[in-house]
């Protein structure tokens, strides 16, 4: 008896993390449904576990970003330009794509719900200038509230500024990127116990019935999402790439969907995907910037939510919906979806600046952003999942790491499929933060 509890942490350390959460979203269920008062009670191992990622992201962005920033070489390629122009693309087809849905399956809404608290901003103007203002915000405070914008903005800049600074310096900020690192891979170890405690607590306080009664509409926006995450991605991946996508999707959904499923915060899975990047070996330049930028403007689970929601209304309110008025929500989604950190409340108070096109009003707008709070569970599971195309790896050149490192004690080894496309010299950028931070598309030539 003492051999097998003695052996259980190694046992532990050697079952692959998605095996482990896998069981835990098990248990978290059949939890719910056995003992309800029992899996309220573990409610705080999710909340424990969310708070953890969402406190050690702020950090381990800005001190990445800037090490990567001062310690880069003259002449070394980052390829964010690519990554930036795929983001928007792929944020502007998910919109497509919501639209495309409405206007097969029309929806109405029973808009009975009571109005949210809070000041959607009056159009893209008013987005524009919260991403402005977030920009320039005191670094402290950013940190304080994982304003990721801010973060972004000052450690770009700092990076900058000590890309002149001694040898010592730069090796001190890479230094402290290691050590916060090695405290997320620790954090990410217990993604198990707090999946388990999300699982069993969301069931048991909003149950199935919540769901139920907007069953045709979360069913639009999963459909969405699924097609977006099975077909919209893939397809740029390929267009990029000329070579099979799904290895590398799959992988992505495998490895970062589950988690950013349940956390519901791009933020919060910036850890998993960027240690999920350093397994696959990529280049470290191009995905300390990009996955917490993907965090903050790849949100394609916004756009869709934006799209779906505010034609749901549309239609209930017996309003006429014509293709340019489609074509201008798409492009009015896309644009405040990339803003959505930038926003107190997330893409759902941006439903009413949405609803603007259509001369619907802000209360009943509001009423829309208090039925969409009871889907939003599923929003952030595409931003966090998308696949990036291939690049060249960091290190080529190197053997593939050990069993016992702790990047493989982390999570899974890659897959073997993934390790085909690396033979052909085609491996996975990085992800974004958003299985899913909000992912990557870039491609080095």
């Amino acid at each position: 008896m003492n051999t097998a509890v003695s052996r259980s942490p190694v046992f532990m350390l050697r079952t692959s993390l998605i095996t482990q959460i896998v069981v835990g979203l098990i248990c978290g269920i059949a939890l719910a449904l056995l003992a309800p008062d029992l899996a309220r009670s573990v409610s705080l191992l999710g909340d424990v576990f969310i708070s953890a990622l969402k406190s050690v992201a702020p950090v381990l962005v800005f001190l990445l970003v800037i090490a990567s920033i001062a310690s880069h070489r003259r002449g070394q390629p980052t390829h964010i330009r690519p990554v930036l122009i795929l983001y928007l693309l792929g944020t502007l087809g998910a919109a497509a794509v919501a639209v495309a849905a409405s206007f097969a399956f029309p929806t109405t809404l029973v808009l009975d719900a009571p109005a949210v608290s809070g000041t959607p901003p009056g159009g893209i103007v008013g987005v524009l200038k919260n991403l402005l203002l977030s920009a320039v915000s005191n670094p402290a405070k950013a940190l304080m509230e994982a304003n990721f914008i801010a973060i972004l903005s000052w450690a770009i800049g700092l990076g900058i500024m000590l890309r002149h600074a001694s040898d010592t310096t730069r090796t001190m900020l890479t230094d402290l990127s290691e050590a916060v690192s090695k405290i997320v891979r620790l954090v990410i170890r217990f993604a198990p116990l707090g999946i388990f405690g999300l699982v069993a607590s969301t069931l048991v306080e909003s149950g199935l019935d919540a769901l139920l009664d907007y069953a045709r509409l979360l069913l639009i926006i999963v459909g969405c999402m699924i097609f977006v995450a099975l077909v919209v991605n893939p397809l740029i991946v390929f267009l990029k790439t000329r070579r099979n996508p799904y290895p590398l999707v799959l992988t992505c959904l495998r490895e970062s969907a589950i988690t950013a499923f349940f956390t519901r915060s791009s933020a919060a899975n910036i850890p998993i995907n960027m240690e999920l990047c350093k397994r696959l070996n990529l280049h470290e330049d191009t995905y300390a910037i990009s996955i917490p930028l993907g965090a903050t403007i790849n949100m394609a689970g916004a756009a869709i939510t934006i799209t779906v929601m505010t034609l749901a209304a549309a239609n209930t309110l017996g309003f006429s919906v014509d293709l340019p008025t489609a074509f201008l929500l798409c492009i009015v989604s896309a644009l405040a979806a990339c803003g959505v950190s930038g926003v107190a409340g997330g893409s759902l108070l941006l439903i009413p600046m949405a609803c603007n096109l259509f001369g619907i009003s802000t209360d009943v707008a509001m009423q829309v952003v208090a039925i969409g709070f009871v889907i939003s569970v599923l929003q952030d599971s595409p931003t966090c999942c998308s696949p990036p195309p291939p690049a060249r790896p960091q290190r080529p050149h190197q053997p593939p790491q050990s069993r016992d490192s702790m990047d493989d004690r982390a999570g899974p080894a890659v897959p073997a499929r993934v390790r085909s496309c690396r033979s052909q010299r085609v491996t996975p950028l990085p992800l974004s933060a958003n299985p899913c931070a909000k992912v990557s598309y870039a491609m080095c030539k």
